[in-house]
């Protein structure tokens, strides 16, 4: 590499109270909802005449690392005005509509892990946003070497879950990461336990995690271990090696029960293989679920001890929290998880997404007749605009306006 690389670029200022200031109503226009904001000062329940009742619960949306995040692309924009270019890796969340409002500034958004031909247009200068979910250190450390201006929106949850990885590959401890392998934030989580000189394995499922503990107590054959896990664990990964002494961690999304349950079982493993006294030596924990995403399922829980007819989850396909909420619906109540409100084709048909089949699916009929009341909920990376068009949209369908009902 030449001597003559570009100097660290400066860390760049964009939370100035005069420029906070500018985007604010730009970005309230584009996401805030009045609408909601009367339903929860009413207790965050919408009726008419018993007819249809909307309930919302009482955590839902946007959280702070999602608004953060948002206000400091759009306060990016107003700092580097067009024709500047702005750059972003990947999704800023996972949210398509909010996407496409970034890209309607005149960001443009290139591979969270950029290629050789991406990194190639970018040039000494140009500013590159991090998105919420964080990068890769290997991808961080080439846009630094470039020089580029980066505009970093990680979320702190997601930075206290680096900090324990890394603590992990310090120690010599191998971290066993509860998540989806090819999730961005756990990609960019895995780069940290790799950056020194350790070692991760993620699991996803409880199957998974009980796949692990009976090879930590009996062993197995090595290579069906790592045929299974393919993709999903740090370059010379041994099994054999590796798995003496773990760490648990997670991606900040997941469902704290189960990432609960997931260390439980671990520990129970090592507590048998190597016995009480000497379990801490080959055994970590630290809770790091996101706290906004626990309080969206605690809200959830509430909800659902609720008498309901149906829930509608609304967000991005591809959020973790967001699915997680549409999982715990399911297991209650008829739940039908749509990105927006135009997916309410009609009471007789709804387009929503199915996480099974990982895909859109139709159902007919799925408005009941009657006096009938519909939970909703929303993923953390979901606008408070698209929860009113959904809301807006239920009561349509049954020919009443939101407009003269709130006015009432």
């Amino acid at each position: 590499m030449s001597s003559h690389a570009p100097a660290a670029p400066q860390k760049i200022n964009l939370r100035r109270p005069d420029v906070m200031e500018a985007v604010q109503a730009l970005v309230m226009s584009h996401y805030r909802s009045e609408l909601i904001d009367r339903i929860r000062a009413k207790g965050h329940v919408l009726s008419a005449d018993g007819l249809l009742t909307v309930k919302l619960a009482k955590e839902f949306g946007f959280c702070y690392g999602v608004e953060r995040a948002i206000d400091l692309a759009y306060a990016a924009r107003k700092v580097f005005p067009p024709p500047k270019p702005i750059y972003l890796l990947g999704e800023i969340i996972h949210n398509p509509e909010v996407n496409d409002q970034i890209r309607n500034m005149g960001i443009t958004i290139i591979s969270p892990k950029p290629t050789e031909s991406e990194f190639a247009q970018l040039h000494a200068g140009d500013v590159v946003m991090i998105p919420a979910f964080g990068t890769e250190v290997g991808t961080r450390q080439k846009l630094v070497e470039k020089g580029c201006e980066l505009v970093d929106t990680t979320c702190g949850d997601v930075m206290s879950v680096w900090k324990r990885v890394r603590q992990y590959s310090k120690e010599s401890v191998t971290s066993i990461i509860h998540g989806k392998a090819k999730h961005e934030e756990t990609k960019a989580t895995t780069s940290q336990a790799t950056a020194g000189s350790g070692h991760y394995l993620v699991v996803f499922t409880l199957a998974e995690t009980d796949y692990v503990c009976r090879y930590i107590l009996e062993g197995g054959n090595k290579q069906e271990f790592l045929d299974k896990f393919k993709g999903a664990y740090s370059t010379g990964f041994d099994p054999d090696v590796h798995l003496q002494a773990v760490g648990v961690a997670n991606q900040t999304t997941m469902l704290r029960g189960e990432t609960e349950e997931v260390q439980r079982r671990i520990k129970a493993a090592m507590t048998e293989k190597y016995g009480i006294t000497e379990v801490d030596k080959h055994f970590r924990f630290f809770d790091t679920i996101c706290g906004a995403t626990q309080d969206r399922q605690d809200a959830l829980q509430k909800l659902l001890r609720e008498p309901m007819d149906l829930l509608l989850v609304i967000g991005g396909y591809n959020s973790s929290n967001t699915s997680h909420l549409a999982e715990m619906g399911e297991a209650k109540l008829p739940t039908y998880f749509i990105k927006n409100a135009a997916k309410m084709a009609s009471d007789k048909l709804i387009v929503h997404w199915n996480q099974h089949l990982q895909r859109e699916v139709e159902t007919q009929d799925w408005l009941p007749n009657g006096k009938i009341t519909v939970g909703i909920t929303a993923g953390a990376s979901c606008p408070n605009n698209l929860i009113e068009d959904t809301i807006k949209r239920l009561f349509e369908l049954r020919g009443i306006s939101v407009q003269e009902l709130i006015a009432s």
